[in-house]
């Protein structure tokens, strides 16, 4: 057990029992209250065990999503791009919605940020400019799909 385990435990209690991971859910609730630190290690402690696997990708692509936003958040705004293309190469490996997100707002998401960057040749920070993003919570599969 790592040192951040009891924290991340205490993050993630109120998301256990419901149809996704309650690490992955609570990746989405840090994300949507700008804890993007906080959002990068919920889903680092489920990503690391089974990164080789079918998903490994996607879970690494959100946990740089958030990681862009941390440094967005500490005024680094060249390594925040190179974040958000890492990101957008591993989350763009996925289909248009998959486990319950709609990547194509991701997707989106991610290049938006990334423009504003480059348009600005990074002489602007724009989450001092903007409101900080948000990410829908992942809809539960329904009943008889896969």
């Amino acid at each position: 057990m790592s040192s951040k385990s009891p924290r991340i435990a205490a993050m993630i209690e109120g998301f256990r029992g419901q149809a996704f991971d309650a690490h992955y859910l609570g990746y989405f609730d840090c994300f949507n209250r700008q804890l993007f630190y906080e959002a990068h290690d919920v889903l680092e402690e489920m990503w690391l065990p089974q990164k080789k696997e079918r998903n490994g990708a996607f879970y690494k692509g959100l946990i740089q999503l958030a990681g862009a936003f941390v440094h967005l958040q500490k005024q680094r705004l060249q390594p925040a791009a190179a974040l958000f293309k890492l990101a957008r190469t591993n989350l763009r490996q996925y289909p248009p919605f998959h486990e319950g997100v709609n990547l194509e707002n991701v997707w989106a998401l991610m290049d938006d940020w990334l423009g504003r960057l480059e348009r600005n040749n990074f002489t602007r920070n724009p989450l001092t400019e903007s409101e900080a993003p948000k990410l829908a919570m992942p809809a539960a599969p329904t009943p008889g799909t896969p």
